[in-house]
């Protein structure tokens, strides 16, 4: 099979012959990624050094900051921080004109030639929320101002489908989309709140990608546990965790096995950060054959940023190679027989 036939396979619980690999730095990875070209009213900038740190624009026109070099930095200043009555203004990314997924539909040929999956790049209302008005501010206004959180959300959702929309034109077979919800223990809100404000955009955006023949891959960082059966409800198809021990792997089995897909390193927090060879091998079969178990269930993932977490490359590797060891049954069905 095709590495493309294997995530297929693995998505539908299928059985292929191995595990889906989702991995990088010199390991293989089933899936190549697509996105869009910049809308045409980006307000984008360059990174510029200024004083004792690195300052940039976004395309919304949002103002970051980073201390060094080669981390994303968060937004210092939100585009809509200064008044809610800045939305009424506030022209968004135009990022719905056909032309600008031209280049996409032209790699997705040439990835599907190739054999491989191609998953295109887009956003989550709450992520996007979240920086047009400042992370802090965002969390305040959900209490204070809830009816223009719902209105944002709506017209964020309402975009970001459209997007989707032009990527299943262009042929792609997943959207991938990074909104992070927990904190070390819990849910950023409570997850009554979430449902009431942030659960229809999940399920407006699952319905588009759905309803085109897409996939639905989330990268979600925390604790976001007490969620992770209403992203299924919806239409969540993977789960991109790279601290998935703070779930639990054998909860994570148990409770959505057969349901989810997780797509994981070795625990970047924890298992990774003690170098341990043994430790890290262990947990990476751990993963494979518990959150692997059903037909699918498992993509061996790779944190794509070791210097910002302070690893040496060849601790990942260890993880790699366990999960290439471990996730391909053919070589135990054969010291079996």
């Amino acid at each position: 099979m095709q590495p493309r036939e294997i995530m297929q396979a693995s998505l539908a619980f299928a059985g292929p012959p191995r595990i889906a690999y989702g991995m990088g730095g010199g390991f293989p990875k089933d899936l190549r990624y697509v996105r869009r070209r910049p809308a045409p009213n980006s307000r984008a900038t360059e990174w510029v050094r200024t004083g004792d740190r690195w300052e940039r624009a976004d395309e919304w026109g949002n103002t970051w900051s980073r201390l060094e070099e080669h981390t994303k930095g968060e937004p210092k200043v939100g585009v809509l921080e200064e008044s809610w009555d800045r939305l009424d203004t506030y022209e968004f990314p135009r990022t719905d004109a056909a032309e600008l997924y031209d280049e996409v539909a032209a790699n997705v040929r040439t990835i599907h030639e190739e054999g491989y999956y191609a998953v295109a790049g887009t956003n989550w209302p709450f992520n996007a929320a979240r920086y047009l008005r400042r992370f802090d501010q965002f969390l305040m206004d959900v209490l204070l101002e809830p009816e223009r959180v719902r209105e944002l959300l709506v017209r964020l959702a309402g975009m970001f489908a459209r997007e989707i929309e032009r990527y299943a034109d262009a042929g792609a077979d997943a959207v991938f989309a990074a909104e992070d919800w927990g904190t070390q223990d819990r849910l950023l809100v409570s997850p009554e709140v979430w449902r009431k404000l942030f659960k229809p955009g999940f399920r407006t955006l699952c319905e588009a990608a759905h309803s085109r023949g897409l996939a639905v891959f989330l990268h979600s960082c925390g604790r976001n546990t007490a969620v992770i059966e209403d992203w299924i409800e919806v239409g969540i198809d993977v789960c991109q965790f790279d601290q998935p021990e703070l779930h639990g792997i054998d909860y994570l089995a148990e409770h959505f096995g057969g349901r989810m897909h997780f797509w994981c390193p070795v625990d970047i927090q924890g298992t990774l950060q003690t170098g341990d060879a043994g430790r890290i091998e262990a947990a990476a079969r751990e993963y494979v054959e518990k959150l692997g178990s059903f037909g699918g269930g498992f993509i061996a993932g790779y944190y794509g940023s070791n210097e910002a977490i302070g690893l040496d490359p060849e601790v990942q590797a260890i993880a790699c190679r366990a999960f290439m060891k471990h996730g391909d049954p053919a070589p135990r069905r054969a010291r079996a027989g």
